[in-house]
């Protein structure tokens, strides 16, 4: 259940500019040109180098990797899937697809924020740092054997920009056009004053086939299988139970150095179960080959079966470095009855995260309080100096408290029903103007509180029930909708709900996509993350301090600001983290000793088979579930 039963480590704002190991001679004037770039520095890599640091690249290539989905982005489901297309609002997208399509540049796991080429072998930077020419390799094929031009890559960037998910627009406000002025010269132009991490989300975003959507509509739901250029090709696949993906044995980046010891499966594979419970069955009986587990109930007590005991299955806990990131309820408040904090707060005192941590989780986690949990950019006591400096500007205009010690949630006496913090809660609510009326709580309106809370998936009923009775306590009818994947999608696409269940995390340096989840801008946008519907000037202008920020020592003290305010707004009740990965999987897998600190697990990225990969196959028709 950390990090949420497999919710978003969505790809969010990898960092940004600065180029690194010149080659001056092959500059325009005013121009850096790079095989790579980052953020506040140096490349680690130079430009020669054979292979990441943290790879095997002697890696054997063959067998199957097959698991369950434990990471989305954009129209991604953990649960299904009904289209090929993964980039667009409509449908709920397939896992895996960004296996298919190869990208400018790709990112290195063992640098907070830097990437290096992968379809583009150099950039050259314009000395204000608002235009970018990629130089394409000549090898970049389609999988059909088509060239793959700068003209397709400018095609992609401009279709992205205009018909994409409301994500990938969002977090390319600041890409103005991109334009091919021949099949090797891409020239990407961007905004002044744009986000710091903008070009590095646009060289990592997939390169589509021009010829191939010149017959096809780009912006529609669909199951054909569109052209790609990436590593793996799709293969089998059965909508909403499996699609698996097979490796393109002469694929023409196979020996680039971002591509040495990656990519090792021949093929690729996910299932798709509905509920984690039987997810779990699958599992043990062999139906995939590894999991990442995500539910402490289970870790504890069901990892007994016989090819655990027999050492067939492996587990092993591996330290999760990354910012944990926010996870918990987020409330909605678009809707009149939540407008008011107070009444925000008073929910959160009737979740008892330590009974809930004791009794259902068996003491695995720590309480989430920050959107930069588990990181340096988490508010810690008062406000520094270069901290009060960007506050003061809306004293007046804030809660005092952000010019105090951060926001935190209470802590419980860990009975399961606090009365000290139930009467808090009481007292918040009757000061909003919420009062008691033969036991039940009332709005200004004169109509009862209630609150449905969104759910798409059962194992997360236990931890509501207790919530749900608390609320009970203080007058509030509070129910629990449980509704498929596809209208979870929908209804918070069109953010059509009480509450809902999140998780989401930044990199080490958070930039443009910070907008999506705390903008105003975003609180507007269709299909946006920012759920709890965050629209306060304040915390727009922190948030752009956030991104302007030249070194990492401003950064952070920006990040903290930005902290106390969106805390302060009560606009979550927290859950919980843990900073490890749980993992299990058939003893058919090696994997790099040290792997890389900042993109976790790499599963089934850096990972490969090592037996008789003939023998490893899981279960073709996902008979299992």
């Amino acid at each position: 259940m950390a990090k949420l039963d497999r919710r978003n480590v969505l790809v969010l704002g990898i960092g940004a500019l600065a180029a690194a190991h010149l080659r001056p001679a092959a500059a325009a004037e005013g121009e850096t040109i790079a095989h790579g770039m980052s953020a506040f520095g140096d490349l680690k890599y130079k430009a020669d180098f054979p292979h990441f640091d943290y790879v095997n690249p002697q890696a054997p290539k063959g067998g199957l990797f097959s698991t369950i989905p434990s990471v989305r982005a954009f129209n991604q489901s953990f649960l299904t899937f009904n289209s090929l297309n993964a980039y667009i609002l409509k449908g709920d997208g397939a896992q895996g697809m960004g296996l298919t399509f190869a990208s400018l540049m790709a990112r290195a796991g063992d640098e907070p924020d830097a990437m290096y080429g992968l379809a583009a072998s150099s950039v050259a930077i314009s000395a204000d740092g608002l235009t970018y020419r990629f130089t394409l390799r000549p090898e970049a094929r389609f999988h059909d054997g088509s060239k793959l031009t700068a003209r397709d890559a400018a095609f992609s960037l401009n279709i992205l920009k205009a018909k994409g998910h409301p994500i990938i627009t969002q977090q390319m406000r600041d890409f103005i056009a991109a334009k091919a002025t021949d099949d090797a010269t891409l020239v990407v132009t961007f905004a002044p004053k744009r986000g710091r991490d903008v070009p590095l989300f646009v060289a990592g975003l997939p390169i589509f086939s021009e010829a191939y959507y010149a017959k096809h509509a780009f912006d529609e739901s669909t199951m054909e299988i569109p052209l790609g250029s990436g590593p793996y090709k799709v293969g089998q696949l059965e909508s909403g139970r499996f699609i698996s993906f097979d490796r393109v044995k002469d694929w023409w980046g196979a020996k680039l150095p971002v591509s040495i010891g990656a990519n090792n499966f021949d093929t690729v594979r996910y299932e798709f179960y509905r509920d984690r419970d039987v997810a779990f069955e699958g599992f043990s009986g062999r139906s995939y080959l590894y999991r990442e587990e995500f539910t402490s109930r289970i870790w504890n007590t069901r990892y007994d079966f016989p090819a655990i005991q027999d050492g067939r299955v492996k587990r092993e806990t591996l330290p999760d470095e990354t910012p944990s990131g926010a996870q918990g309820w987020f409330i909605n408040t678009r809707r009149d009855k939540f407008r008011d904090p107070r009444v925000r707060e008073a929910i959160g005192c009737a979740f008892d995260f330590e009974w809930t941590n004791k009794t259902i989780m068996y003491g695995a986690y720590q309480r989430t309080v920050s959107p930069f949990q588990n990181s340096d950019m988490m508010a810690v006591g008062p406000p520094s100096p270069d901290e009060l400096a960007l506050l003061e500007p809306f004293r007046g205009k804030v809660p005092d408290e952000v010019f105090g010690a951060p926001f935190a949630p209470p802590t419980s006496d860990g009975s399961g029903q606090d009365r000290a913090l139930l009467r808090r809660g009481g007292q918040l609510l009757a000061d909003a103007g919420f009062l008691v009326k033969d036991r039940k709580r009332l709005m200004p309106s004169g109509e009862q509180m209630r609150v449905e809370f969104l759910l798409d998936e059962p194992a997360f009923q236990a931890h509501h029930m207790p919530f749900v009775k608390n609320l009970a306590t203080l007058g509030i009818e509070a129910t629990v909708r449980l509704v498929d994947p596809v209208q979870s999608r929908a209804r918070r696409d069109d953010f059509d709900f009480d509450m809902a269940i999140e998780r989401f995390s930044f990199s080490t340096v958070p930039g443009e996509a910070l907008r999506n989840f705390f903008s105003s801008q975003a609180a507007a946008t269709k299909g946006s993350n920012n759920l709890a519907g965050i629209a306060d000037p304040a915390i727009d202008a922190l948030m752009d301090q956030v991104i302007a920020a030249d070194t990492r020592a401003k950064l952070v003290v920006a990040a903290r600001a930005l902290d106390r305010l969106v805390r302060a707004g009560r606009y979550w009740v927290p859950q919980w983290y843990s900073s490890s990965h749980r993992l299990a999987y058939w003893d058919v897998f090696g994997h790099p000793p040290n792997l890389p600190k900042y993109t976790g697990v790499n599963a089934p990225d850096l990972w490969w088979a090592k037996s008789n990969p003939a023998a490893e196959r899981s279960d073709p028709k996902g008979e299992g579930k």
